[in-house]
């Protein structure tokens, strides 16, 4: 198999051959500071595919997208922040006119239009505004329109989040950027929060399904800001085929190559999210290796991320090692207690705290120095096998409350 490497590029959504991006003010949010309609548009029609949230309570552009979505063919996505458009009586009718709008200005079928939302639920998402601002919107595309169509897509978000890379394939410069958004009601399960993915490599529909249904297991899925699963997740990949490249229609050496550089992609951005959580003054990445499987290995670094006592006491630098091993206990994965061992590491280095499931002397004043670092790791070693896997997460601070205390007045 062909050896992979890859190289980090400017451009985010927009470094794929093919794609424009832009973002605008449109008056859907009271901030008039931020930019809240999106676009991206593809100058070919693109082989398409997504997952979203698992929640049964599902936003209407969800249930919109999902349809068009399996036509199998798109060209634009249209976005909006500060309104959810979840739990609407006329939310269905205001998706499919979004995507009408796109229809009207840029002269695709409706059905090659793809519709998201994020912000307040339960509150009704008026059209007017954005009907308003197609033709500026429309205006804003650009092949450096990407970091404006990051910043419209942001709702409690501190900054835009936004990655690309290029890599070779059958001779071929290829590449693949996104951009994201999500820093609250994070706790995916086969889904993600709202992430927009381009490539200009050459593959089918179904394979293009195939590399996103398998790629969020071990990306995206494995983020959780505070346990909550959103009814808006959404994750879009489009393929403009542009590379010119063979197209990929089996499952292939060609087709791993790609899913390594999706891999790349998907996990730098679902890094991005967890550090920047709500209120969050820490990366909390835990690292589970020695595991039987993966999925038990998943299954445990998940739980460990999402527990809040966790994820408290690393907001405090304080080595409270078993709110680990008790995360891990009730994570509805089966291991030997008595064979685990748990360490924390940081920059300022590495400290043991449990050996064999019972915990060994170490130096606490060591110990906060390493935690109270940016980036941390909860190394956890099952010792039953060979397999691993990480979960990525944050800290729980005063501001996480503050943040949602009042989010909606």
């Amino acid at each position: 198999m062909t050896k992979f490497t890859y190289n980090e590029i400017k451009g985010g959504v927009c470094a794929a051959t093919g794609f424009r991006a832009g973002g605008v003010y449109s008056g859907i949010r009271r901030n008039r500071t931020k930019k809240d309609l999106c676009l991206i548009m593809s100058d070919v029609p693109c082989s398409v595919a997504g997952v979203f949230t698992q929640n049964i309570v599902q936003g209407a552009p969800v249930v919109v997208c999902r349809e068009h979505v399996k036509h199998g063919t798109a060209s634009a996505i249209i976005c909006n922040s500060g309104n959810a458009n979840t739990c609407n009586k006329d939310g269905i009718m205001v998706a499919n006119r979004m995507c009408g709008l796109v229809s009207e200005v840029c002269g695709l079928p409706p059905e090659e239009v793809l519709v998201a939302s994020t912000g307040v639920i339960g509150q009704r998402l008026d059209i007017t505004p954005i009907e308003n601002s197609m033709d500026k919107l429309y205006s804003s595309l650009s092949r450096d329109g990407s970091a404006d169509a990051a910043e419209a897509i942001m709702t409690t978000d501190t900054h835009p989040k936004e990655y690309a890379v290029e890599f070779e394939l059958m001779g071929k410069v290829c590449r693949i950027g996104g951009i994201a958004k999500g820093v609250g009601m994070v706790c995916p399960n086969m889904a993600t929060n709202l992430i927009f993915l381009t490539t200009d490599v050459s593959i089918s529909s179904e394979m293009l399904q195939k590399a996103l249904s398998s790629d969020v297991k071990s990306s995206f899925n494995m983020v959780s800001v505070d346990g909550d699963q959103s009814t808006n997740d959404t994750c879009l990949l489009l393929a403009s085929g542009l590379a010119g490249n063979e197209t990929i229609c089996e499952d292939t050496n060609y087709f791993n190559l790609f899913c390594k550089a999706l891999n790349v992609v998907t996990v730098k951005l679902s890094k991005m999210l967890a550090s920047d959580g709500e209120g969050a003054t820490k990366l909390v990445t835990c690292e589970v290796t020695g595991a039987f499987s993966v999925k038990q290995a998943r299954t445990i670094a998940r739980s460990v991320i999402k527990s809040s006592l966790v994820k408290a006491a690393m907001f405090g630098a304080d080595a409270n090692w078993g709110r680990v091993l008790c995360a891990m206990g009730y994570s509805d994965d089966r291991f030997e207690p008595s064979m685990v061992d748990v360490g924390f590491r940081s920059n300022k280095g590495y400290v043991a705290v449990c050996d064999g499931g019972c915990g060994v002397d170490f130096s606490e004043d060591k110990a906060k120095e390493i935690l109270s670092e940016k980036e941390i790791t909860i190394c956890v070693n099952l010792n039953i096998g060979r397999e691993k896997a990480e979960a990525w997460g944050c800290d729980l601070t005063y501001d996480y409350v503050k943040i949602n205390g009042d989010y909606r007045t």
